[in-house]
């Protein structure tokens, strides 16, 4: 993986054009108060006079372990910028730290995507790298960008390394479910539980399961946003900041050719990470985010074409939750580059990437090194992609605008089924009830969560992989059908259907249903439904009340007043880019 540096001789683009150069190259009281002030940051007047500015935006934080190794990635990113003849700035931007974040970092990302478009905008700044890789971060990150469309790099986090327990491999989130439901049943004990705390996790870097993190990275990787294969880098490993000091490097040529987000995303690039996603048996969360970011660069792309798109791609990333690796294997096995060039025939292999090369070019060379982690198309992990691949969106009167499923992590024999329902209000209810001896649950019954949506919760957390009740989980049972207007992490797995949209907590028809009432799952025919006749629907509609919202004032006051729903990504309606008709925002003025 190299970046090609460029100068501006060959560039085409002069010095002038350059947006830092508002900043420094007037020979007036501002442009003398700018350089006056780089200079007492200890910068000598030829250090950054003439050259292009880098922001490295950093999502470094002591709370997102994912992270923690981000302040020295940023020192190996100036030093390719510098080499490469540009100026490097820091700039710290949110850090969305899963786990730790509450209520969840979904809440949050449309801030960082503000943040990130905002701190471009103000700063005398020609081109970006951008740092981050936890789940929210890549999309917050690249919608910013997006919006702000200055030439920009993505530099993934990577993931962690493989956690080992009594000979077991362990991925982060998946096996901390499988262990809980041990640990609730006395399968394993608490020295055991406490013992896989410390053994799970053993380096920075994001979950080492292909989870939302590493779904998010390959598609950054596949959308063309990092240099070729980055994605697949494990955070600990020495390639890894030889790939950011790559991405400094890069970043300055970008500058001089303005390469920017606008040039290299199209419709074609989207169908690419869409393949990409499915084929990696990604998370369902890459809906929401795919929606968003495509929203953002006026691509349309709607929850159809992802299911499309996952009908015909089968899962080939034998990765948990899905299959029995992790992203060390991956990576060994030779990463997204080796994956995608399985898959040539439904790529645009001329889509345009941040390294001035196509896809295609990307890809020559590429080989698949263990062919048990990166299946071939003959053999893939889970079956057929058109009843067991890595998405399916559902429809019918209880999702008319769209519901998806996981089919590659679920449970074969529950992708068909009728059950009742039983119904819980809020994640309240459900901590309170769910290890209810005297609940009345059976295997056949269908759990059902509602108001935990992007409004009702706020901020649409992942709650949807609703635990098992104990008293099932007594009689051996491992999965049941659940669904819910939450999301569920990437992590995990079993026959959860998610993203109900439109969400109970507006309206949407996950708010009429009751206990006992019958839902039907076909996951082969992609519906979703109550079996109650219209008329009935309407008269719990005319009764419905909207529950309470606790949330007055703060970024959750304004997230709610204003995100879409999850068929359309998420986004605050004013941060979408809108239609041709909606100006754009302009630099800002310098007196």
């Amino acid at each position: 993986m190299t970046s090609s540096r460029r100068s501006p001789s060959t560039s085409g683009r002069s010095l002038t054009e350059l947006r830092s150069q508002r900043w420094f190259a007037a020979d007036t009281i501002r442009g003398f108060a700018h350089r006056q002030r780089m200079q007492q940051a200890g910068l000598r007047r030829d250090d950054f006079l003439g050259k292009p500015v880098i922001a490295i935006v950093n999502t470094w934080s002591e709370l997102s372990t994912c992270h923690t190794h981000l302040r020295e990635r940023a020192e190996a990113v100036k030093r390719g910028v510098w080499q490469a003849g540009g100026v490097a700035v820091e700039l710290p931007a949110l850090s969305l730290g899963e786990v730790m974040v509450k209520p969840t970092t979904m809440l949050y990302r449309n801030l960082l995507a503000l943040e990130t478009e905002e701190l471009l905008r103000s700063h005398p700044v020609d081109g970006a790298v951008l740092l981050g890789g936890c789940d929210k971060t890549t999309p917050g990150l690249l919608m910013g960008a997006i919006s702000m469309d200055l030439p920009a790099i993505f530099c993934p986090a990577g993931p962690m390394s493989t956690g080992l327990w009594r000979g077991t491999k362990t991925g982060a989130g998946t096996h901390t479910k499988k262990y809980w439901d041990e640990l609730r049943q006395g399968r394993i004990t608490p020295h055991d539980w406490i013992e896989l705390e410390g053994r799970m996790t053993r380096t920075a870097g994001t979950c080492n399961t292909m989870g939302t993190a590493s779904t998010m990275t390959s598609i950054a990787d596949a959308l063309g946003f990092t240099l070729p294969g980055a994605s697949s880098i494990p955070a600990v490993d020495s390639a890894h900041p030889r790939m950011a000091a790559d991405c400094g490097e890069r970043a300055v040529a970008m500058v001089w050719e303005n390469l920017t987000p606008s040039r290299l995303l199209t419709r074609a690039s989207f169908d690419n990470a869409l393949v990409a996603t499915m084929a990696l048996g990604g998370s369902t969360n890459a809906a929401v985010h795919l929606i968003a970011l495509a929203r953002r660069a006026r691509v349309p792309l709607a929850l159809a074409d992802l299911d499309a798109v996952a009908r015909v791609t089968p899962v080939l990333a034998n990765l948990y939750p899905n299959g029995d690796g992790l992203m060390d294997d991956f990576w060994f096995a030779g990463g997204l580059l080796a994956l995608l060039s399985r898959l040539t025939d439904s790529l645009a292999l001329g889509a345009l990437t941040v390294n001035g090369r196509t896809l295609g070019e990307n890809l020559a060379g590429a080989t698949v090194g263990n062919d048990e982690v990166i299946r071939p198309l003959d053999r893939p992990v889970t079956g057929d992609p058109a009843t067991r691949g890595a998405l399916a969106v559902l429809t019918g009167n209880l999702a008319p605008r769209g519901a998806v499923i996981k089919p590659s992590a679920a449970t074969p024999e529950l992708l068909v089924h009728r059950g009742p329902a039983l119904v819980f209000d809020d994640h309240a209810e459900l901590s309170a009830r769910i290890d209810d001896a005297d609940l009345p649950v059976t295997r056949d019954t269908v759990l059902v969560l509602r108001n935990a949506g992007p409004v009702g919760a706020p901020g649409f957390p992942e709650w949807g992989n609703l635990p098992i009740p104990k008293k099932l989980l007594a009689q051996g049972v491992r999965d049941i059908v659940r669904v819910s207007d939450a999301r569920m992490s990437g992590t995990h797995y079993g026959t959860c259907v998610l993203h109900a949209a439109p969400e109970a907590a507006i309206g949407g028809p996950l708010a009429l249903v009751r206990t006992g009432d019958v839902i039907e799952l076909d996951v082969p025919g992609r519906r979703l439904a109550v079996d109650l006749p219209a008329d009935e629907l309407l008269r719990r509609r005319a009764a419905w009340k909207p529950p309470e919202r606790a949330y007055d004032r703060g970024w959750a006051a304004l997230y709610r007043r204003h995100v879409t729903q999850a068929d359309e990504g998420c986004d605050l309606d004013f941060l979408e880019t809108g239609g041709p008709d909606v100006r754009p925002v302009p630099e800002p003025d310098i007196y």
